[in-house]
């Protein structure tokens, strides 16, 4: 026997650390059927009977947004066997709108009151049998960050399924407008054997056209119930869905006056911390500082002793020169030593071995997420994103961006105005990814680990975002009203390690998945060509790379990166074959430079590398490699997404063309600025370019209201 029971909740109540706490790794992550919004289903890890959804993240069940509309038609269709409604105990005024909504659908609904141990810290005192018999729902005290009473929580959701028990409808609108509800029910009988009939009358009173068309309504009765909604609205003096908005904030906020006392008069911790992190003045330097530190720590602390170590010890004495011992022992041909050593060795070894770096990245991100700080930064991020034509919630893809391009792109969901969709879609993979992150580890290495190479990345990401948003918002097919960003600041509190180890072993693990698979089979496929002439002959041991397939197609595309200062083959074709992924630009110089022979060490690769730039094309390359078009799996997500094919390609054209354009400009004056070279024709052109986006970014738009 299987009892389904759906997760539900507003953003940041706990509800995701609630569902891992219960399901552990009994979790299966897939998308709703005929929408591209994640999926998450898990086996209670105590009861394998319980099957637990996690629905997105809501404030309603009004469908504004891709999320709201697959929450509410799992809800509404799929009918669950029981609801827990996980409310934030510390913000429970705001949690419970969504509690009333879902009483209504007439299917056993628990109350998970999730951070009691922080109410209980900031001694505030909740009536919990007071909201059990105005909601008439159970409530169980929760913290799903410390795995308190999660275990009762199942046990009570489990035995409400079995018995399939609906309390009495709450009457929770003033008596005038539960008139008018009434009435609706009363002129549309199917209702009356419809568990969730008071909830579909709510939504046919406010005009909702989706529960209109399911409920099949006769002229008859639509012409009345638009005759009572236009009499109710007179009456009111407002809209339907104002009235039905303020009677249940109304109902919440007489329930929590008379069952909620605050036990701390004035501001809480978080409000004083809030008050310098998110004003005016101090906000925007204590990002700055926070994401430096954060860059600063991973590229030169951890970069340094660690990252050759890693290279050097690990993968150079100690599996480098056990696999080597290995093959040498078992007699294997010099053919099948060069592939395993100076092939898949290489090529995974020199993606794998700037991962101290990168894990260390995750570690610190995954702490400013559980802190709270990172949705601060959303919300500080939206008053500079809005003056150039973006808001906040553009900044939650980005952000997730930072870890995968491709959850980033899909994140993208939430933003209710097409036009802001499709530009944050275009400019999400513009951050420094995990993969790109390898890049620049490998080039910060050659700077001898400069604390300021890694924000240098972060920064220019934001900077080509806020460009493109000033370009293109200027454009008619960007232009719509501005999407309203609301969003829960949860309260401070000190990193639970299980949090942070989860956070950053995802992310890990999906780095080190690629490296076994697709890095893998790219290094085969890097080892082949170089070791295949353009005669076709085999030569794994040949005089010179360069008489190579790999070299020969590097050639005949290199002209197309000289304007950029990297018109070389090597990294022509590394750039090329970094849209299978961007690992593959490293694992790329890694083959070439035989990483495989245990005698190479990460000074020798750095240096390889570095023969091959200078300062001023090595900065191109970076900046060309984070802003061009991203790894196949990010295009598929773009070509889902933005679900349009002429929308696709105008996204990949764009990108291709800024980042060309960006690294074109960034190189042809760091040449002369930075190099001490002479002005050429590029540089003429890319003096053009750059008056070209000036006049772009400062024209007034004729859009503009």
């Amino acid at each position: 026997m299987t009892i389904n029971i759906a997760l539900a909740g507003n953003p940041n109540s706990g509800k995701t650390t609630l569902f891992n706490a219960l399901t552990g790794s009994h979790q299966y992550v897939g998308n709703w059927p005929g929408v591209t919004v994640e999926k998450k289903e898990g086996r209670c890890k105590k009861d394998g009977e319980v099957v637990l959804t996690d629905l997105p993240g809501i404030y309603s069940l009004s469908p504004y947004t891709l999320e709201e509309v697959v929450a509410r038609d799992f809800l509404v269709h799929d009918k669950p066997d029981a609801i827990i409604n996980v409310v934030d105990g510390s913000n429970i005024e705001r949690n419970l709108y969504l509690s009333t909504q879902l009483s209504e659908l007439g299917i056993p609904l628990i109350i998970a009151l999730n951070m009691m141990d922080l109410v209980r810290k900031n001694k505030d005192y909740i009536d919990i049998e007071k909201i059990e018999k105005e909601l008439n729902c159970k409530v169980v005290e929760v913290s799903a960050l410390k795995n308190e009473n999660i275990d009762l929580l199942v046990e009570i959701s489990k035995n409400a399924a079995l018995e399939n028990k609906i309390f009495p409808e709450i009457k929770s609108f003033p008596k005038d407008l539960e008139t008018y509800i009434q009435k609706v029910e009363d002129l549309i009988p199917s209702l009356n054997e419809d568990r969730a009939r008071r909830w579909k009358a709510v939504k046919v009173f406010e005009n909702d056209k989706q529960v209109i068309e399911e409920l099949k309504l006769s002229p008859e009765q639509k012409s009345k119930i638009d005759k009572l909604r236009a009499d109710a609205e007179k009456f009111f003096d407002d809209d339907v869905e104002g009235i039905i908005t303020d009677g249940r904030y109304d109902f919440v906020t007489r329930l929590t006056s008379s069952s909620v006392k605050k036990g701390r008069q004035g501001l809480t911790f978080s409000d004083k911390v809030d008050k310098i992190v998110t004003s005016k003045i101090f906000s925007i330097p204590i990002f700055l500082v926070v994401m430096t530190l954060v860059y600063y720590l991973a590229i030169s602390v951890v970069g340094g002793d660690v990252t050759d170590w890693t290279n050097d010890v690990l993968f150079g004495e100690i599996i480098g020169g056990k696999l080597d011992e290995l093959l040498t022992n078992l007699g294997t041909s010099e053919m099948v030593h060069s592939l395993v050593m100076d092939g898949v060795f290489a090529g995974v070894a020199g993606v794998l071995g700037f991962l101290p770096v990168i894990a260390s990245l995750f570690i610190f991100i995954a702490i400013l997420e559980d802190i709270g700080y990172m949705s601060r930064i959303a919300f500080i991020l939206d008053r500079v994103f809005r003056k150039f034509g973006l808001s906040g919630k553009s900044f939650i893809p980005i952000l997730v961006g930072t870890g995968c391009s491709v959850p980033g792109i899909m994140a993208t969901r939430t933003i209710e105005n097409d036009a802001d969709r499709r530009m944050t879609i275009t400019v999400a993979s513009m951050m420094p990814c995990g993969a790109k992150t390898d890049i620049i580890a490998m080039f910060a290495a050659i700077w001898g680990g400069a604390w300021w190479f890694g924000p240098v990345w972060y920064f220019g990401g934001i900077v080509a975002v806020i460009i493109t948003g000033l370009i293109l918002k200027k454009t008619e097919r960007f232009q719509g009203d501005e999407a309203p960003f609301i969003m829960e600041l949860p309260e401070y509190h000190l990193p639970s390690a299980y949090n942070v180890f989860r956070s950053t072993w995802t992310r890990v693990k999906a780095f080190v998945f690629n490296a076994g698979t697709i890095i893998l089979l790219a290094s085969i496929f890097v080892w082949l060509t170089t070791n295949i002439t353009i005669n076709f002959k085999f030569e794994p041991f040949g005089s010179s790379e360069t008489d190579s397939i790999l070299a020969f197609v590097g050639k005949k595309i290199q002209w197309f990166f000289s304007p950029l200062g990297f018109g070389d083959w090597l990294a022509a074709v590394a750039t090329i074959l970094g849209l299978v992924a961007k690992e593959v630009v490293v694992s790329t110089f890694g083959i070439i430079a035989k990483l495989g022979d245990i005698e190479t060490n990460t000074g020798a690769l750095t240096d390889f590398v570095k023969d091959y730039f200078t300062t001023a094309s090595m900065l191109a390359f970076m900046f060309f490699n984070q802003l061009t078009i991203p790894c196949f799996a990010a295009v598929g997500a773009i070509r889902q997404e933005m679900n349009d094919r002429k929308w696709t390609r105008f996204a990949l054209g764009y990108i291709l063309v800024f980042s060309y354009t960006m690294s074109l400009m960034i190189y042809q004056f760091a040449r002369v600025l930075i190099d001490g070279q002479a002005p050429n024709f590029w540089t003429g052109v890319a003096g053009v370019i750059l008056v070209i986006y000036l006049y772009l970014i400062f024209k007034p738009s004729k859009y503009k209201k």
